[in-house]
């Protein structure tokens, strides 16, 4: 199964080789371009030369801020300095004086930079494990390559198995053993695969044992050992599978899964927990009280919610049904015990939550940022947190009091960047979760300081369109096809779109426009004030995004069975990240501005010479 990632690249780089013929093919007559087309670049090989870009070197430039982060880990020995965080596109970094600083640990170590897991052995904190593939399945997920184990507290690492997991969940470290170690594994996102369920290793992850499986198509997102008695395992099953149209979320295989002999035999709790379709569940055992036991699972109403059970799983009690803690479960889903009180217990959703009644009420704790993912506590004070969300990881001392700061971990997420011709010339990007910023590409201190930095309006995942020469009014996109008009002279935002619509509850193949995500904006190179935005046709502005016109037909397949309302059977999403049967790349001639190129996320290439009067389909075979 091919990810959207890996379609939608697939088809940009189609697009770009396509790009670069253009000037060879504007002159051939209609028979040198068909033989054209029929020659395909060679496989594997790159549609550059190499050798242009040998002497380059890439540098830091900023901003220095965190991006998202859903792996976090303490040292349990009475450490309260040295943390880790692992970011979800940054790697793992390491912070020994309470997030004042952090170091990157990992570059040259890991094979990816997306982590989903870290774990360090409790009784030897040189030990560490990190499960890499964010378990975090948004559309762009990036998946894994595995487990690495550190032996230096992170100085160095040596991949240990599970090299096809995909998205690892949670690892655990048997507390009186550091070589014994157990891994939820969720599985490749964009297909089936066997390697899912619950993974064991004795000897530091020479050898593994898969202990838990369920089918190729439910995986394990998160597992809790009870540290008093490490043979006693927890297990969240969860069914799903990406396509780059929706998220296949939950089944009846769903479920917590209990072991009391190390996982060597599991069965499936009941005693009250809920039957029918299930979706994402975060599970905690208390290490105050192992007879407590904590569920957030979501589920059809009125199943989902917190659930708790006083006796080790063997019954269960709904005791929170607010919606606010299973939103989007399949982005969150993360429940974590205090380890000294058992009726206090964390949950970090979109927003960070605390219960101190054992969670039937939950009252909001401020945090540097939102969409929180994960917590480590640590277990002899634990007043000393390290939480990870979109904005990056921060620490307490106090009890979620105040946080460390999240200016200065470089792990900001960028979906694209663009410059001006200044001098020095800026960068224009869309942080994930953290809007568009500009930074200059030099600045006499090294790496520019906040002070250089312009925040621009606009969402998390646009495109940029900008004059190079005069870049004062951007163009800055956001969801659902609105874009932002900003006037950097006057400091105005307009918000301009082609048809305002309510997009909740409509499925995209009922839209009248179907707005992805990432919905290309481009500046017409030969006159800026022509401006285009991309759908499933494409639309042009003239008059800086006061209206609009259709200047092609739909050029996606156009795939009604994949443009339903995302989602399901247990939750859906509306974020427009699944709209799918849309342009996902679009570029202008470099000698006319009759000359337009467009690819779609469905993976057609088409051509128009005229301005948009015709197109014709020149998909390469």
């Amino acid at each position: 199964m091919i990810s959207s990632l890996v379609r939608r690249t697939v088809a940009a780089l189609s697009l770009a080789a396509a790009i670069a013929l253009a000037p060879t093919l504007a002159p051939a007559p209609a028979a040198a371009q068909e033989a054209a087309r029929v020659a395909p670049h060679p496989a594997g090989q790159p549609v550059y030369d190499t050798a242009l870009y040998a002497g380059l070197d890439y540098r830091m430039v900023g901003p220095y801020r965190g991006g998202r982060v859903s792996a976090v880990a303490g040292v349990p020995n009475g450490d309260h300095r040295t943390f880790y965080m692992g970011a979800t596109g940054g790697g793992v970094w390491k912070t020994t004086n309470a997030g004042l600083s952090w170091t990157n640990v990992s570059d040259g170590g890991l094979g990816v930079g997306s982590i989903g897991a870290i774990a360090v052995a409790p009784s030897d904190a040189n030990v560490v494990y990190v499960g890499t593939g964010s378990w975090a399945w948004r559309g762009n997920v990036s998946t894994g390559d595995g487990l690495y184990r550190s032996t230096d507290a992170g100085k160095t690492w040596t991949r240990v198995g599970l090299e096809d997991a995909g998205s690892i969940g949670a690892v655990r470290v048997d507390p009186n053993d550091p070589d014994r170690v157990y891994v939820a594994a969720l599985g490749h996102p964009f297909g089936r695969n066997p390697t899912r369920g619950v993974f064991r290793s004795e000897d530091g992850g020479a050898t593994w044992q898969k202990v838990l499986f369920l089918s190729d198509s439910t995986g394990v997102a998160d597992l809790s050992l009870d540290p008093t008695n490490p043979r006693v395992l927890y297990a969240a099953a969860w069914t799903a599978e990406r396509k780059p149209w929706t998220i296949l979320d939950g089944s009846h295989e769903g479920g917590i899964w209990k072991s009391t002999d190390g996982g060597d035999h599991w069965n499936k709790l009941a005693g009250g927990l809920p039957d029918g379709l299930l979706g994402k569940i975060g599970v905690a055992v208390s290490p105050a009280d192992p007879s407590r036991v904590y569920a957030v699972i979501t589920a059809k109403e009125p199943d989902g919610g917190i659930w708790r059970s006083d006796d080790a799983g063997g019954t269960w009690r709904h005791v929170s049904s607010d919606h606010e803690l299973t939103q989007r479960g399949w982005y969150y889903s993360r429940i974590i015990a205090d380890p000294q009180d058992p009726n206090t217990v964390y949950l970090p959703n979109v927003g960070f939550w605390r219960s101190v009644d054992a969670g039937k009420t939950w009252q909001r704790v401020r945090t540097r940022h939102g969409d929180n993912h994960s917590l480590w506590i640590d277990p002899s004070q634990p007043s000393v947190m390290i939480e990870g969300n979109d904005g990056g990881a921060h620490v307490t001392t106090d009890g979620g009091k105040t946080w460390s700061s999240l200016l200065n971990q470089p792990t900001a997420q960028f979906y694209r960047v663009i410059t001006d011709n200044g001098f020095p010339y800026r960068l224009y990007g869309a942080q994930q979760d953290l809007g568009t910023i500009s930074v200059p590409a030099w600045s006499s201190g090294g790496i520019s300081p906040q002070t250089q930095w312009i925040d621009l309006a606009g969402g998390e995942s646009g495109y940029l369109a900008l004059d190079p020469d005069h870049p004062d009014l951007v163009y800055s996109g956001s969801y659902l096809g609105v874009i932002d008009r900003v006037d950097r002279k006057t400091g105005k935002v307009r918000d301009v779109i082609a048809y305002p619509e309510l997009t909740d509850g409509v499925a995209p193949k009922d839209l009248k426009y179907r707005f992805q995500w990432n919905a290309p904006i481009l500046m017409s190179r030969f006159d800026s004030s022509v401006v285009y935005h991309a759908a499933q046709v494409l639309l042009k502005s003239t008059d800086e995004g006061r209206t609009w016109t259709a200047i092609s037909p739909d050029l996606t397949r156009h795939d009604t069975t994949k443009e339903a309302i995302p989602g399901g059977p247990v939750q859906h999403d509306h974020t427009g990240v699944e709209i799918y049967g849309t342009i996902f790349a679009l570029a202008e001639g470099t000698e006319s501005p009759d000359v337009l190129w467009a690819g779609s996320d469905d993976g057609l290439v088409h051509l128009t010479r005229d301005g948009g009067k015709s197109w014709r389909d020149v998909t390469p075979p």
